[in-house]
């Protein structure tokens, strides 16, 4: 009876441990994500840009163009 409650606390901080990799995991892609969005929004307030996307799934080309002529201000 106690190895099994020593097993099952076991797995649950292994589950934890693996909760928080991930959740660490998440936090630094959505960080290089705001990151490329800052750099582009930054950019497309210099001047013209472009962005083309192809869809994963069916193979579509989206082109994005975005014009602006004023600084981001913070």
């Amino acid at each position: 009876m106690a190895k099994k409650l020593e097993s099952e606390t076991t797995e649950e901080e292994l589950s934890l441990e693996q909760i928080k990799r991930r959740v660490d995991t998440l936090d630094q892609r959505l960080d290089n994500i705001d990151t490329m969005l800052t750099a582009l929004a930054e950019r497309a307030m210099k001047r013209p840009l472009s962005v083309t996307i192809t869809c994963p799934g069916c193979g579509q080309i989206i082109e994005i163009g975005m014009v602006g002529s004023e600084k981001m201000t913070r």
